[in-house]
């Protein structure tokens, strides 16, 4: 059976939820093959405030917004820092960029049907249970082959595919794109609790990082929702956790061993069992080729620390459907120049900040007693997620300024 299609999305997460609902504004047909059901589990729990312009750009913020309350999305407006009884924190409504300040905390599982399902309500077609399994590409078209859930096999011909498949990857799969990442290869293991957290000093309101007592290269995520219960992790290289049996072990001994930790989790239940994710780092040749573009995920993911990966897949999707609008209205398009220049350009400066954050550059920065206000607006701003602002000294010379604030530090 061939179905057609102007644009095949592959994935339903918030890259091709985007994606699609935008393509539905130009007047294009879309269906999004989804391998998998909604709700799902996924990491990626604490959105950047950059990251709500995409989502209102979309049109679908107001879902968002209007589904917080009752499904446990904590409003978020800043992040908060330990490291061996050092605490800093910075608030992303006073930050160096202009733009929304204020997000939200999320579980992924009810975020991402909510996108899905008001991205279906603007008209993008979402069928679940659909694997894709190969693309051919000839005369201008191609035919996407898949396999459903029962085993039926199916395709799809269209002028055009995005992949929005996340960790799936399945374009730079089947048409051998993987690179080298660059990054060691890093392990973590998280899982959901209820957080019984009574220290009236916690900050519901942001994402608690803390850096392990003995280890700078090894840290810890918490993520609060607004039900009481949070997201916890760690992260480290795979080094790290080899003498721990389980990963169960390998998370809740090494929050054990941080007295902060140990004591704002000291009365936390587990709500599921640990989840480990392994070498989770990627990257591609090239962004976008004869009939398709990859999106989030599918073309590059650095790290966990900085919470840039809902952010980086909703602005892909924004900066790709402009182009390829012009594309589908017969336009020549340089992909390399109008999409994978300017969206590397924000990833390469994220890439930066997590080099420094894992080599303790970033670290010395952000705990230095003597950082001034406007460093500090600053990196307010890499922290909401505004890495393409190159207004902001930090974003137009990286890794100079990097270096430049990290040997200050040390004078």
């Amino acid at each position: 059976m061939k179905m057609d299609f102007d644009v095949v999305i592959i994935g339903a997460g918030p890259s091709g939820a985007a994606a699609g609902a935008l393509l539905i504004d130009h007047g294009f047909s879309v269906v999004c093959l989804e391998k998998g059901y909604f709700p799902r589990f996924s990491i990626g729990e604490s959105l950047l405030p950059h990251c709500m312009e995409f989502l209102s750009e979309a049109g679908l913020l107001d879902d968002v917004v209007s589904a917080a309350p009752e499904l446990g999305f904590q409003f978020k407006n800043g992040a908060v820092f330990h490291k061996q009884g050092q605490r800093t924190e910075f608030d992303f409504t006073q930050k160096f960029t202009a733009g929304p300040g204020t997000t939200f905390q999320v579980k992924r599982a009810t975020f991402d049907k909510i996108l899905a399902e008001a991205a279906a309500n603007k008209g993008v077609e979402i069928r679940y249970g659909v694997e894709v399994v190969g693309i051919d590409r000839a005369d201008d078209l191609s035919t996407v082959h898949v396999r459903l859930a029962d085993g039926e096999a199916q395709r799809y011909q269209c002028r055009f595919v995005l992949d929005a498949s996340g960790f799936g990857r399945v374009l730079p799969r089947l048409f051998d794109l993987e690179s080298p990442s660059g990054f060691p290869v890093r392990q973590a293991c998280f899982c959901h609790i209820q957080d019984h957290i009574v220290d009236p000093t916690f900050d519901r309101n942001k994402i608690l990082i803390t850096v392990h007592p003995e280890l700078i290269d090894v840290w810890f995520w918490l993520i609060p929702f607004s039900d009481g219960t949070a997201s916890l992790g760690v992260v480290g290289e795979t080094r790290r956790f080899t003498d721990f049996a389980t990963d169960h072990d390998a998370l809740w001994q090494n929050v054990w061993a941080d007295p902060q930790l140990s004591h704002l989790l000291q009365n936390a239940t587990p709500l599921n069992d640990v989840r480990s994710l392994v070498g989770y780092s990627a990257n591609v040749r090239q962004l976008a080729g004869e009939g398709y573009a990859l999106l989030g995920n599918a073309g590059e993911f650095l790290d966990p620390v900085f919470s840039s990966g809902v952010t980086i897949a909703l602005r892909s999707a924004c900066t790709a459907v402009p182009v390829l609008v012009r594309h589908l209205q017969g336009e020549e398009i340089d992909w390399e120049r109008e999409y994978s220049q300017p969206l590397r350009a924000g990833i390469e400066t994220f890439r930066q900040f997590v080099e420094a954050w894992y080599d303790g550059r970033f670290q010395k920065m952000i705990f230095s007693p003597e950082r001034q206000p406007t460093i500090t607006e600053m990196i307010s701003s890499i922290l909401a997620g505004y890495a393409w602002d190159t207004k902001n000294p930090l974003v137009a010379e990286t890794r100079r300024r990097l270096n430049t604030l990290s040997e200050l530090c040390d004078a």
